[in-house]
């Protein structure tokens, strides 16, 4: 949450204009304001190029001037200020290294009675990036599409050109009581953008001054770290610091004992993933809807304050959770924290926690998700402060999905909602008239988290279904569903890739993006496993299994192995204003003690295709030598200059590790993971004088690993004396090319080893 901005009364003005033009920048952006044209230019001041011209209000200001100002979150910066004649005062401000433009729009209500503001109509511009708008793409939560078919997209749109991904990036910086929305359009051959902030009902007083969200505007030679730039400013905002990312299984589409699963499986589950899977990462396991009580005629049960007791925990919630934490793993429990059963007898005498219909007052009842409560009601907010206190103190489950968060905002359900679509916020009525929909359903976020308490993990379930969730729920969930629900059969298994790379720049700053499980059963082609693992493990976004585990093949379960845990770095997609999903994506490790790089190529298609780029465009250095390891072919593939590709099978993917050829010996590629060294290579060092590569590795218990060195055919492996008193075994072989060697441990260690060459 933040506590003080440019947008509060904290701020601090420091100097007044002169009277000269009226401008504002800061070495990197500038807005100003044209006397002549009475509009606003902004302009990319490393090239003095006006990329956008536009007004935030149709009437022309009486009054421009500028000031400086301290913001306790972005520092140094300076304000122009719009006045006119209605009374209202429009900001623009600019930060020292921030590279956006920030526009607050203001409203002002001089009559003698209260305003109602449903709507806002905000900033509205035309783009001049030098490029017909027939060569410019969106890129918005409605997905990848031509600037006239944007159907307008939730708190943040990318307007670039595909091949340089030049191109603007606008996105609304808070939503603290509104939902913003952009949108595009085009007009004389060029783009143009205009915004608009939904309150549903926003109470003004007479008298009173509003300033409304802020929209953050810039251009970026890549878009992408455009929209990167805006979810680091969106975290610092809202002051974000993520847990440790957790690795786990959720049960609901477990095949058997899928849904709720029941408390014989579920303990029987707990054992097998603590023993074959713990050691790797392995931390979670959460029970999906099925365990609670309640009556309901439309989706789940909606009584969280007991379990069913004819259902598949007749022992109880906390005796499920004491069984898995006995295995050393975290308890997770889902359910849907603002929703109810106005019908349901636990109800009957609650009917005033409910929002109410604004046009006959019954309680406000939405598809699937029941009965809004109404989290300005103190009656409401005690009984789910009393929900969450049960389940987290109680029961002791530490690991939250909650589930139908868009009943917090007292909207209808959406789902599968992408684009912007009029949901009639406003038609609501809530127990305390001041608060609106946005700030009723943050409140009542914070409600959640603070009678969890800080060490609970909470994944929110789900944007789509109505995306007013999706921004409502920034700095105040640890992690969200980006997507629908997927499944383990083609195409509902691309779904998490599709959604999670259109949203990748959220994860790890503002949230974890959750893409739904990952599936390695036997009954799905080994490709369409290895796809969606690599996926998962590569982009970094929470990882998160649906399996059945004591009942897959060694091979299958050894799938898994590989994704743990997740590596915690920045990954990103290549081809993101070329392809959806993209095809190609960049990870890159420079925290360790050398560079790895490492590339996934993803085909969607059903037929082979040759997937690469130049190693400029990816993000390589293009006048390197690079040596590559596929991880699935198991196969070297020797020196790689100008560019990366390969052919793919349809429906399939590959995953090149990459290094900078050296004149000595170096690790290529690891077997322990799909990132091929990220997570397990601690130390490698080549000694030139004894001709020796040494280094230190996570090895796993009993996971046999395996070093694949490129530069020289190694002489002999040893590891340690202390290794060796532990039973640590090492072998090495030359085989392909390359220096292979095994290191098998009866614990997991970090095992020191050295290679003579």
């Amino acid at each position: 949450m933040a506590t003080g901005l440019i947008l509060l009364v904290t701020t601090t003005f420091l100097a007044a204009s002169d009277g000269g033009p009226v401008s504002v920048g800061n070495g990197l952006v500038e807005v100003r304001w044209d006397q002549a044209s009475k509009d606003l230019a902004f302009v990319y001041v490393p090239t003095s190029m006006v990329f956008l011209r536009g007004k935030v209000a149709e009437d022309q200001p009486i009054d421009v001037s500028s000031t400086g100002l301290v913001d306790p979150i972005f520092g140094q910066g300076r304000q122009m200020e719009l006045a006119y004649e209605d009374g209202h005062v429009d900001r623009l401000m600019v930060f020292d290294g921030l590279a956006f433009v920030l526009i607050r729009p203001g409203l002002y209500n001089g009559g003698t009675e209260p305003k109602v503001i449903r709507s806002v109509r905000a900033f509205s511009g035309v783009l001049h990036l030098n490029t017909p708008s027939r060569d410019l793409v969106t890129l918005g939560t409605g997905g990848l599409l031509a600037p006239d078919k944007n159907p307008g997209s939730y708190m943040w749109l990318a307007v670039a050109q595909p091949s340089s991904r030049r191109g603007l990036v606008a996105g609304w910086l808070t939503c603290d009581r509104g939902s913003g929305i952009i949108f595009s359009s085009t007009e004389a051959g060029l783009v143009r953008i205009s915004t608009q902030i939904d309150y549903g009902r926003l109470l003004i007083a007479p008298g009173r001054r509003e300033g409304l969200e802020v929209l953050a505007v810039g251009i970026f030679e890549d878009a992408r770290l455009g929209l990167e730039g805006w979810a680091d400013a969106v975290a610092r905002y809202y002051r974000i610091r993520l847990p440790a990312q957790p690795v786990g299984h959720c049960t609901w589409y477990s095949r058997p004992y899928g849904r709720a699963s029941d408390q014989g499986h579920i303990i029987q589950q707990a054992e097998f993933a603590a023993r074959q899977l713990g050691p790797f990462g392995f931390s979670v396991i959460q029970i999906d809807d099925g365990w609670q009580a309640g009556v309901s005629k439309d989706g789940p049960r909606r009584n969280f304050t007991t379990h069913d007791p004819n259902g598949p925990y007749p022992a109880g919630m906390k005796a499920a959770a004491d069984g898995i934490k006995s295995y050393g793993l975290v308890p997770g429990i889902w359910f849907m924290p603002f929703a109810g059963t106005s019908y349901d007898p636990f109800f009957a005498d609650h009917q005033d926690w409910f929002v109410k219909q604004a046009d006959d007052g019954r309680p406000y009842e939405t598809r699937w998700g029941g009965t809004c409560l109404d989290m300005t009601h103190p009656g409401a907010r005690a009984y789910v402060q009393s929900v969450v206190q049960r389940i987290a103190d109680q029961w002791g489950f530490r690991y939250f999905k909650l589930d139908g968060l868009w009943t917090g905002t007292a909207t209808v359900q959406q789902y599968v909602n992408t684009g912007y679509k009029d949901d009639g916020m406003g038609d609501a009525l809530f127990f305390d008239p001041n608060k609106t929909n946005i700030e009723a359903f943050r409140d009542g976020l914070r409600l959640v988290r603070q009678a969890a308490g800080p060490d609970v993990f909470i994944l929110g379930c789900n944007g789509p279904q109505n995306m007013r969730s999706y921004g409502g729920a920034f700095g105040l969930v640890d992690a969200m569903r980006i997507g629908p629900d997927n499944g383990a059969d083609w195409p509902r298994l691309t779904r998490g890739p599709l959604f999670g790379s259109r949203h990748y720049f959220l994860h790890g700053r503002i949230w974890y993006n959750d893409p739904d499980p990952i599936y390695v059963r036997d009954s799905i082609p080994l490709n369409h496993a290895q796809l969606i693992c690599s996926w998962v493990t590569i982009s970094g976004q929470l990882n998160i299994s649906s399996e059945w585990l004591p009942g897959l093949s060694v091979q299958r379960l050894d799938l898994l192995k590989r994704t743990m845990p997740s590596h915690g770095l920045i990954a990103g997609p290549v081809d993101l204003f070329e392809h959806e999903p993209p095809r190609i994506w960049l990870l890159s490790d420079t925290k360790g003690p050398v560079r790895r790089d490492l590339v996934g190529l993803f085909n969607w298609t059903d037929k082979p295709r040759v997937i690469g780029d130049m190693l400029d465009r990816i993000g390589l250095d293009p006048d390197a030598t690079y040596l590559g390891f596929e991880y699935w072919t198991n196969k070297a593939l020797g020196k790689i200059t100008g560019k990366v590709e390969l052919e793919v099978p349809g429906q399939s993917c590959r995953v090149i590790a990459l290094r900078v050829l050296e004149d000595h010996p170096i690790i290529l590629s690891t077997s322990r993971h799909i990132t091929q060294g990220m997570v397990d290579v601690i130390e490698e060092r080549w000694d030139r004088e004894v001709r020796t590569l040494l280094g230190i590795c996570a090895v796993v218990a009993n996971d046999p690993y395996e070093l694949r060195i490129a530069g020289g055919k190694g002489l002999s492996a040893t590891v340690s004396q202390e290794d060796v008193q532990a039973g640590v075994e090492v072998s090495n072989r030359y085989e392909d090319g390359l220096t292979k060697v095994v290191i098998t441990s009866p614990t997991t260690r970090k095992v020191k080893w050295a290679v003579l060459f």
